[in-house]
Parts: C-alpha cells; sequence; structure tokens
C-alpha cells in the first residue's frame, strides 16, 4: 500500500446540490493502515470509489460533532458489516462521540438483530469501540501517532485538528476553525496540511440566496478561515503540500479553482492543490523517509 490521502467529500457544510460534491470525509493511507477522518453524508461510497474493501474497516477519526462530519458515521460501519465485517473498528471523536454511535446502533436493532441470527453475523455492537479525545497524544500503535490540538469553531467546544504520522512522513488535518495560530505550530513541518478554506465573494452569493442569510453569514465569519488565512498557517508551519478542503461554497457555479489558487497566493508560494471529491494526493517521493 502506498502512503495517499484521498479527499472523498471537499463541501463545507451538510446541505447537497444536484452535480455538486459530498460533504467532509478523507482517506489516509499511512504506515500501512486506512484511515477514515470525518464521516459526511457520502463517505461510504467515497471509499468504495478510492478502492477500499468495506471489510477491512479499522479506524476512524471525527474532528467534531457537527453533521457535515458526522452524519455517516453508523451508516459507514454497518455497511462495512453487511460487507463481512468482522474484526474490530476504533473510532475516536470528541466527548459525544460514543452517544452518537450508541444511538444509531439503537435505532437499526430491528436490522442488526435480525441479520445475525438470519445471517449468522457478529455483533456489530461488540465490534465497535469508541474512544472520546481531548487535546494531546490519543494513539499509538507502531509506527502510527495521532494527537490532538483543540480549535477555534464556536459554538463547538470540542472541534480538534488531528496530526497523523507514521515512518517520517505527517499529515496534518486543520478539521472546522476560525484562523487559529496555535494551528502553526502544531502542523509545523507536515508534509501536508488538510486546511479548510473560504472564499468571500462565494459567501456573500451563498448568504443570498439562504432563508437564513444574516445568521449563517455571522457564523461562517465567526468559526471558519479564508483560503489567504489557510495559506498563512501553511506558510508559518512550512508544510510541504496545503491541501484546500472543506470548500465554502463548493458548488457555486461562478467559482473556478483559478479563485481558490489566487486567493491562497497571497500568503503561500508553496505547492497547493484544491480539493475535489475523489482527488489522490501523494505523497512527495523524493522526501526521504
Amino acid at each position: 500500500m502506498n502512503d495517499r490521502l484521498v479527499i472523498l467529500g471537499s463541501k463545507g457544510g451538510p446541505a447537497i446540490r444536484p452535480g455538486g460534491p459530498s460533504p467532509t470525509s478523507s482517506l489516509l493511507e499511512l504506515g500501512g493502515r486506512r484511515i477514515v477522518v470525518d464521516c459526511g453524508l457520502g463517505v461510504t461510497r467515497g471509499l468504495v470509489d478510492a478502492g477500499m474493501h468495506l471489510a477491512s474497516l479499522d479506524l476512524v477519526f471525527v474532528t467534531h460533532l457537527h453533521s457535515d462530519h458526522v452524519l455517516e458515521l453508523g451508516g459507514l460501519i454497518h455497511t462495512a458489516w453487511t460487507a463481512g465485517l468482522k474484526t474490530p473498528v476504533r473510532v475516536f471523536g470528541p466527548p459525544g462521540t460514543e452517544h452518537v454511535w450508541r444511538r444509531f446502533a439503537e435505532a437499526l436493532e430491528f436490522d442488526i438483530e435480525i441479520r445475525i441470527v438470519d445471517e449468522g453475523r457478529p455483533d456489530i455492537r461488540e465490534l465497535v469501540v469508541v474512544e472520546e479525545f481531548s487535546e494531546g497524544e490519543i494513539f499509538e500503535y507502531e509506527s502510527l501517532r495521532v494527537s490532538a490540538l483543540r480549535v477555534d469553531h464556536p459554538p463547538v467546544v470540542d472541534a480538534f485538528a488531528l496530526r497523523f504520522e507514521s515512518d517520517g512522513r505527517s499529515v496534518v488535518f486543520s478539521g472546522d476553525t476560525a484562523f487559529c495560530p496555535p494551528l502553526a505550530q502544531f502542523a509545523r513541518g507536515a508534509d501536508i496540511l488538510v486546511h479548510e478554506a473560504m472564499l468571500e465573494a462565494g459567501v456573500d452569493r451563498l448568504v443570498a440566496r439562504t432563508g437564513n442569510g444574516a445568521r449563517l453569514r455571522e457564523h461562517l465569519l465567526a468559526s471558519h478561515s479564508f483560503a489567504d488565512e489557510a495559506g498563512r498557517i501553511a506558510a508559518e508551519a512550512s508544510a510541504g503540500r496545503l491541501v484546500l478542503h472543506h470548500l465554502i461554497p463548493a458548488d457555486d457555479p461562478e467559482v473556478t479553482e483559478t479563485d481558490w489558487l489566487d486567493a491562497v497566493r497571497k500568503t503561500w508560494s508553496g505547492p497547493v492543490t484544491v480539493g475535489r471529491d475523489g482527488l489522490s494526493v501523494p505523497f512527495d517521493p523524493d522526501k526521504k523517509r
């Protein structure tokens, strides 16, 4: 397995529109492990399209409990189970993640219990282990180490950036955050920084076409980062590559990739990738491991 990052869903926010991208989720293949980061609507199909056999589902990390990051957590695990999952799945998330999973299992109790009896499947509820985390190191096994940093995403308190490291390679996911200077130190020297991004002109059009525009605008400006702010974090972190993710807006026909690049180039001169659904981002093959 070659190390790579796959953007499964690149859209910020839970709504989906005809022909548009899916909400946030990613697949990180690192250190011989397949790691799912966030579980927005569409994550299961995205993983299958990326070539992952769902029965090999192993590690899932959730940055925070907004629906565009956790709505399909239960659906992913259940679908993997119906695809042959028999081995444990470890789910790492902020406080409340256990509640999300347990309530999903309760809602699907009829289906789960009848499949156990009728199809001879193991009890899915015994396969899933949820571990809730705060800041600091949250996972270490063999060469893989994962740590978390609390970021600024009001009114959500338990929102985290995640850093994955293995064999000299590292990837940092900002999660959802307003401009957060401590994130630069957390992401120091990362091969890939995956950072959320907004475009100001696009925000204005998004607000204009929604019924709760004024309130939505307040939230977006208080809780998210513009593309040039993502560039500032990448520059201060000396990251190897910046990947713009959780795009706001991601489905505006007037916004092009050039718009994103123009915005981020105000503060970042290094390699940059604008995320889109299904995009695979390889690691720099020339970097020594």
